[in-house]
């Protein structure tokens, strides 16, 4: 979920579309992405599921000005302002797109179909009423970029502990993230690679270069997260230290999803669409 949300694509070039700065096949095209197709239900006026570039036209019509996205997780509705109905399905697919300018979200419901061998993904997006209130501990970019930083120094100094005398790739992902942020590395040039230019074609034209620098370090710090939990228990040989990674994890994963969401919603914000 920390690398590319589906909600983010939307909402990003969904942005862009709205804003003139793409035309609605590369919107469509760099939403779609590696899928085979997407379709929006449930959309006012449409008795039935329509294709992307309708669903967008459909959307400006009715008033939608920006697009933000929701990152829930149990007992952390990031991003949701409710109805329950909603918030419900949004936390079910951890993750959600929700209108400016008019009450309504999106939700996906991803399908798999095809032989083993040649599988090919579809997503429907469920378009429901939202509740038009202040989304859930949404930070600014400045503020995401500052907690962001010093969760993952903090996570850096536990992790390397803990795995020094076993699991070596996860303390030295720590250490190379951290690296990467305090150097400038990631985005701040067009040579960045990995996460660093995964962001830069995430986001879609229109966004803040902080946005993208965000996005970047939230990715970096997506792999962390993923390494760290999926290598076993490393050189954390007792339980309070496996306890002590667990807990490091956490609070570094739950900021990793407020960084990405406040890089997604930051245009909208800077546009000041309500």
């Amino acid at each position: 979920m920390l690398s590319e949300p589906r909600s983010g694509r939307l909402a990003a070039w969904g942005n862009a579309l709205l804003a003139g700065l793409v035309s609605p096949d590369d919107a469509v095209l760099a939403i779609v992405g590696e899928d085979a197709v997407h379709r929006v239900t449930g959309l006012p006026g449409e008795s039935a599921p329509v294709g992307l570039t309708l669903a967008l036209g459909r959307l400006r019509a009715l008033g939608v000005g920006g697009l933000r996205v929701a990152l829930p997780a149990p007992g952390h509705p990031l991003g949701l302002s409710g109805p329950p109905e909603f918030n419900a399905r949004a936390l079910e697919a951890e993750e959600a797109v929700v209108c400016s300018g008019a009450a309504l979200g999106l939700v996906p419901e991803v399908y798999e179909a095809g032989p083993d061998g040649d599988v090919h993904v579809e997503v429907v997006w469920h378009c429901l009423p939202v509740r038009e209130a202040p989304p859930a501990d949404v930070p600014s970019l400045g503020e995401a970029e500052r907690e962001l930083t010093e969760a993952l120094r903090e996570a850096t100094e536990v992790l390397t502990r803990l795995d020094v005398a076993g699991s070596g790739p996860v303390a030295e992902a720590a250490i190379e993230a951290y690296r990467a942020r305090v150097s400038g590395a990631g985005v701040s040039s067009a040579s960045a690679s990995g996460a660093g230019s995964r962001g830069v074609e995430v986001l879609a034209p229109g966004y803040p270069p902080r946005a993208v620098r965000v996005l970047a370090l939230a990715q970096r710090v997506g792999v962390l997260v993923s390494l760290a939990e999926g290598v076993g228990h490393g050189g954390a040989v007792s339980a309070s230290e496996m306890s002590a990674r667990a807990g490091a994890l956490r609070p570094v994963e739950r900021t990793a999803r407020r960084a990405l969401v406040a890089a997604y919603n930051s245009v909208v914000e800077e546009r000041g669409v309500r």
